[in-house]
Parts: C-alpha cells; sequence; structure tokens
C-alpha cells in the first residue's frame, strides 16, 4: 500500500503516451497559428496578443530568440510548430468575460447578500474572506492551471492524469448536467416575471379580485391573508400544490418560459466557444451596469443608509460559531463554480503560456467584491422596503391610539396589551384596557429578509412596487437575473460538451448537433418542475444534486494533484506556462489546508443533516405562509440517488481499471510545447529547497510523500520538443 500513489503515477506515464501517427506529424506545420511578425500578420489563438506573455522571466531572453516574436517592444511566444486542432479564445477579454460570467452567478446577488446579515453583518467577511483564501482561490487556480496543462475537458483532464481517476471527470460531468436541469428552471421563472413587468399595472402590486353574480367582488381571501407578491409568486407563477406528493395541474406557463430558456440556452452554446465567448460581452457585463443603476437608485431612498449599515454591523460573537464558518466556506465555494468541469474546460482553450495565476486570482476577487457590491444594493432596497412598512406601521398603531385617547394624546411608552391604563381627558379620570397594537420596530423588518427565490421574487418586487415608474425598474432586475443565470449556465453545460468532445464518445456527431441534443433532452426532462410540485423538486434537486458532489469532486482533485500527479510536477507545469513557480503557500493549500477545509465542510453539512433534519417549505394556503415538511420515503430515495449517481463513479472507474475493464480509453496526449516554453522563460531545472522536503517530502531525485511516493517519468512533451 506504500507505493499506491507511485503505481498509479506510473500507469499514467506509460499507458497513457500517445500514438504517433503520420498524419500528426504532417499536419503540425499546416495547423501553426498565425503569428504576428514584424507588424504586418494579424495573431490568433496560442499566438494572440491578448495572451502575450510579461512575466519578469520573459524579459531576460533575447528578443531574437526562435520562440519570440515581438510587437512594440513585448515579447510574444511563438512555439516552433503550431498548435493542434482545437477551439480558442478570441481574445484574453474573452476568456476573463466568460470567466467572471460563469463565477459571478444568482448566488451573488440573492445568497451572500442574506447569508451575511444572518452571520454577523461586517462579522462576517473574516471568514468569508478567509475561506477564499484557504479553498477559493487555491482551487480555482488549480482547476485553470491544469486545464490550461492537460488541454482537455475535466474527464480528459483526470484520466490523463492517471486512468485510474478517470471517474472524477465523469462525475464531474454528471453533477453539471443534473445541476443544469434545475438551474435553467430559475431562468425561466425570470423570463416569465420579465414578461409580466410589461404590463400596465404589475399583476403582483395587489391581490386579484373574486367577483360575484351580482358584479360584486372581494380581494382573493388567500392574497389577503399573505400578500400580493407572496401570491403572485406562490399561486400565479407556480401554481403550487400542498405538498410534494400532490403535483395537481401541470404549470404550462413555466413549460413554455422552459422551452424558451433552453433554446436561448442552444443558441449561444450553438458554436461553442466561438458563440458564448461572444454572448459574454453582453452577459457578463450588463449585471454590473444594472447593478450600478439600483445602486445609484438606492442611495436616493428613504431607509437605504439603514439597511447597508444593518448589513455591515458586525456582530463580532459569530466568529465563534462554527456554523458561520461553514456558510461562509460553502458559499464561497459554490459562487465560484469549482469542481463543475466549467473553468477546466474555458481554460482548455487558453494558449499554453496564459497567466492562469493572475486570472485566478482577478476572477476570484472580482466574483467577491461583486457579492458585496450587491449585498450593499440589495440592502439599500430593502432598507427602503422596511422603513415604509415601519413607517405605515407607525402611522396606523397611531390612527388606532388616537380614536382612544383623542388626536392630541403623547404616549413615551406603551404600556403592555390587556392591562388596565389610566389617564385624564378634559379634567375627567379615564381608564381604557389597552387593545392588541402592532410592533413596529425597525430592526425586526430588516431582519425580515431571505435568500433565494425568497429574495428574488418576494421581497425585492414588494420594494419595487413602491418605485415610481415600478415597471421600468421591474423590466431591469428580472433582465439582470436572467443574464446573471445564462451565462453560469451555458458555462456549467460546457463542462458535460467539452469532455464529450474530447473523449470522442460520437466523432461522427458534429459539435452543435451533439449540444442540441444535450439541451433537448435537458428540456425534456427538465419539465419535472413544471406542476404544482415542482418548486419542491427544485429544492430537492438543490440540496443534493450538487452540494454533496461538489464537495467530494472538489476534495478529490486536490488530493489527485497533490499525491498522484505530483506536487513538484504541477509547479513546474505552472513554471513553465506562467514563468513563475507557485509559492509554498499555494502548495501547502492544495495538500493541506484545501482538502482539511473540504473535508470540514462535507462533515459538517452530514452533520447538519442528521441532527436537524432535511425538508423543504409547503405553502399552506388557509394562512398565507410556508410550513416546514420532511421529505417523503420515495423523495429521500431520489435524494440519496442523486448523491450517488454523481460520486460513485470515482470508486467505480477505479476498481474497474484495476480489473482491465477500460472505461474512459483516451490515449491522446494534446501538444504541449515544453522545452519552447522552458526556452521562452528561460527557466532553470528547479532545485529543491529545504522547506518543500520538509513541508513535502519533495526530494532531488524528483519522488515525493512520505507514506505514498510519488514519481514521474519524463513527459513526451519534452522528448518530442
Amino acid at each position: 500500500m506504500a507505493n499506491t500513489a507511485h503505481f498509479v503515477r506510473q500507469q499514467s506515464s506509460t499507458h497513457l503516451n500517445p500514438q504517433r501517427s503520420l498524419d500528426r506529424l504532417e499536419m503540425r506545420e499546416l495547423r501553426g497559428r498565425l503569428v504576428i511578425e514584424n507588424g504586418n500578420t494579424a495573431s490568433y489563438g496560442a499566438t494572440n496578443l491578448a495572451f502575450e506573455d510579461t512575466s519578469p522571466n520573459a524579459k531576460l531572453k533575447s528578443a531574437s530568440s526562435s520562440k519570440r516574436g515581438s510587437q512594440d517592444g513585448k515579447p510574444i511566444f511563438r512555439p516552433e510548430c503550431g498548435e493542434e486542432e482545437r477551439e480558442s479564445w478570441d481574445s484574453k477579454l474573452t476568456f476573463l468575460l466568460a470567466t467572471v460570467g460563469y463565477a459571478v452567478g444568482l448566488g451573488n446577488v440573492w445568497r451572500f447578500p442574506y447569508l451575511a446579515q444572518k452571520n454577523g453583518g461586517g462579522a462576517f467577511l473574516i471568514p468569508y474572506f478567509v475561506m477564499l483564501a484557504i479553498e477559493g482561490i487555491p482551487i480555482f487556480y488549480l482547476e485553470l492551471a491544469i486545464g490550461q496543462r492537460l488541454r482537455k475537458g475535466a474527464i480528459g483532464v483526470w484520466n490523463q492524469v492517471s486512468p485510474y481517476l478517470a471517474g472524477i471527470g465523469i462525475s464531474s460531468a454528471v453533477v453539471s448536467f443534473n445541476v443544469a436541469l434545475y438551474y435553467n428552471t430559475i431562468i425561466a421563472w425570470c423570463l416569465f416575471y420579465f414578461a409580466q413587468s410589461f404590463q400596465s399595472e404589475l399583476p403582483w402590486s395587489e391581490c386579484p379580485k373574486v367577483y360575484f353574480k351580482n358584479g360584486s367582488y372581494i380581494r382573493d381571501p388567500e392574497c389577503v391573508v399573505s400578500s400580493p407578491t407572496q401570491y403572485f409568486w406562490y399561486r400565479t407563477t407556480l401554481m403550487i400544490a400542498e405538498d410534494i406528493n400532490t403535483p395537481d395541474a401541470f404549470n404550462w406557463k413555466i413549460a413554455l418560459a422552459l422551452v424558451i430558456a433552453w433554446i436561448l440556452v442552444y443558441l449561444c452554446m450553438i458554436k461553442g466557444i466561438a458563440s458564448s465567448g461572444k454572448v459574454v460581452y453582453v452577459t457578463a457585463t450588463f449585471p454590473y451596469i444594472v447593478l450600478i443603476i439600483f445602486f445609484f437608485r438606492g442611495a436616493t431612498l428613504t431607509g437605504a443608509g439603514d439597511g447597508v449599515k444593518h448589513l455591515f454591523t458586525p456582530k463580532w460573537h459569530t466568529i465563534l460559531d462554527p456554523v458561520v464558518w461553514l456558510e461562509a466556506g460553502t458559499q464561497i465555494f459554490f459562487s465560484l463554480g469549482l469542481a463543475f468541469g466549467g473553468l477546466i474546460a474555458f481554460s482548455s482553450y487558453n494558449p499554453v503560456n496564459n497567466n492562469c495565476y493572475r486570472d485566478a486570482v482577478m476572477v476570484s476577487l472580482t466574483n467577491c467584491f461583486t457579492s458585496m457590491f450587491a449585498g450593499i444594493v440589495v440592502f439599500s432596497v430593502i432598507g427602503f422596503k422596511a422603513t415604509m412598512v415601519h413607517q405605515q406601521c407607525l402611522k396606523d398603531r397611531n390612527i388606532s391610539f388616537s380614536e382612544i385617547f383623542g388626536a392630541d394624546y403623547n404616549l413615551e411608552h406603551l404600556p403592555p396589551e390587556g392591562t388596565l391604563y389610566n389617564y385624564t381627558s378634559d379634567g375627567v379620570q379615564r381608564s381604557v384596557v389597552i387593545p392588541p397594537y402592532p410592533e413596529c420596530n425597525l430592526e425586526k423588518e430588516l431582519d425580515n429578509s431571505a435568500s433565494g427565490t425568497g429574495l428574488a421574487f418576494i421581497i425585492f418586487t414588494e420594494a419595487i412596487n413602491q418605485f415610481p415608474g415600478a415597471q421600468f425598474w421591474s423590466v431591469l432586475f428580472f433582465l439582470m437575473l436572467f443574464t446573471l443565470g445564462i451565462d453560469s449556465q451555458f458555462g456549467t453545460l460546457e463542462g458535460v460538451v467539452t469532455s464529450i468532445v474530447d473523449m470522442k464518445l460520437f466523432p461522427n456527431l458534429r459539435k452543435e448537433i451533439l449540444t442540441g441534443a444535450l439541451c433537448l433532452s435537458c428540456c425534456l426532462i427538465s419539465m419535472g418542475f413544471a406542476h404544482g410540485a415542482g418548486s419542491y423538486v427544485f429544492v430537492l434537486f438543490d440540496n443534493f444534486s450538487g452540494n454533496f458532489p461538489l464537495l467530494i469532486i472538489a476534495l478529490c482533485e486536490c488530493l489527485a494533484v497533490s499525491y498522484v500527479y505530483g506536487l513538484k510536477r504541477f509547479a513546474d507545469d505552472i513554471e513553465m506556462m506562467t514563468g513563475s513557480r507557485p509559492g509554498l503557500y499555494w502548495m501547502i493549500c492544495w495538500k493541506y489546508l484545501s482538502p482539511l477545509a473540504m473535508i470540514s465542510i462535507l462533515v459538517a453539512s452530514i452533520v447538519e443533516i442528521v441532527v436537524d433534519g432535511s425538508g423543504y417549505d409547503a405553502w399552506v394556503p388557509s394562512k398565507g405562509i410556508t410550513e416546514r415538511l420532511g421529505w417523503p420515503p420515495w423523495a429521500i430515495v431520489l435524494s440519496v440517488s442523486l448523491v450517488l449517481i454523481c460520486i460513485l463513479w470515482i470508486p467505480a472507474t477505479a476498481i474497474c481499471r484495476l480489473f482491465g475493464i477500460i472505461i474512459i480509453d483516451d490515449n491522446n496526449k494534446a501538444w504541449f510545447p515544453a522545452a519552447d516554453l522552458k526556452e521562452f522563460h528561460g527557466i532553470m531545472p528547479h532545485e529543491v529547497t529545504t522547506a518543500e522536503t520538509l513541508l513535502f517530502c519533495i526530494r532531488s531525485d524528483g519522488t515525493e510523500g512520505l507514506c505514498c511516493p510519488t514519481s514521474y517519468l519524463i513527459d513526451e512533451y519534452e522528448e518530442e520538443a
């Protein structure tokens, strides 16, 4: 058992050597990208100016090197042989916008603000940024680097690390497929609200009327006991059932919205990154434009300052609560879109000399600061709503008391309800029993926020009702949610499509047809969310299809790189690509801190479910509220199946490989000019430091590890170069 990792690594080095075909050697020169030479020829792909190398080591090399071109005195990487046929980003900006659009999603707007105010306000930012540093950025960096180095989708990457680990990539693809099923339902809801926003009067602004035969009417009783926004969400939009066991009628409105949503996703992905890369110029930037507009609108609202103050006022005692750290780590993990395979797919289209470290830090910080900015915007509007409710409460209470005590009454401290209160009016001593009265508390109104759909479709829409020109603000808001969701959606599906294409499972099927078949199958399956109990099934998928499997996949990714692929080898790869070797901090995170953080989150999440149980909020029409119900037996079986169908690929693939059954047969390594990159960056052989030996057991002969030593052979890339 001591040499298990060595055996797995050796298998990946000896059994995955590419078959050098005559066609491959002859086509290399023909497939070379255009290179700028003397400023006359356009650049593309691996030599795109937007991806030029700017590392310090690169500047030390002579501009006359055979591996360089130059433009305005800046070095450009030019390999001797062009890259093999593979899609590539049009520019660095396209890649960054696609990655930001993928990472920045609906959770930044409707999940982070709620978690921050719930878990200590400003104090929540401490565990939030700590988890970002030890879990978020390191895994984001790892996925970008491994995808750029091995130049395949998630299945191909982990199969190339070791054929025993191909199940990691399959699990990522299955999770992405499952998440895409229900995630597009949110986009469908946004499209429905977006279409409804063009009415002369917003349909959720007041309760609908119920007419009688004589022409008289009353307001719908269910709406009266709840609110217009709740009624429109639960009754009109979802056509919600009493529980998950009674689906009731088919919701044709949401079904139609789902069909439109899947058509739009397909159109965005029809040409792969060639089409989605252009779409992101709109979908990645528009949400920021809308957030800025809402920011300035919110700043002019009454009570906006109270809302923002409530969000960021620190409650320092919450830092000692382990649940706060759990929720901070969970939010970081899922808001960055880790372990889906989308980041690996995106980075595989990058030039080999792209600075993936800079991209990882930039996109991760952009994602986090977007969450904070969205929190300010959301709570400025929530502050306005809470202030309006508070002022109306005070007004109604004053009217009630003025009827009892007279118009000029002045009570500094209200007596408790039901007590006998003596007072003097017009010189006459009087007594009155204090009737029930509402408690008007601004802090409680500010606490009365929600996350997820409750924030977007109930709380925020109620606030928008108070805006002059509410239709305009509603259109902007739901169009923003749509663009936030759709680029995350096709980023998630890109991880599935890229893996299938790279594995050549359907070699004669064009990519646009494969993408269309995938979207069609997803559309048909997602009709399971378009009925009365569809929102309950949505919650079940949201709770189980992504959370646990993604944590396990990301944990396996860190273990695969650190203990199978080898930290030294991975650091060498990054140094070849970027010109700079990753510091000890990143290596410590990959090998120790990130796995420990994910194990802690995973264990804590399981304990929380065991102790508190799991369930869903069912709508009670007679009360106008939701009540917590437990999952029925069939739903528990489905939830367990959703988890197992995702993660069982990891051990199953390894066991099959052990017995000679090959699940993924991919013997071709992607093009990677190792020698050219070393010469371009001026990289010398790395001497193992004392710190690396002590921390990671890396030895001078290239082996590493204590109980499971890891070594690797010279890459064929270097032999070919």
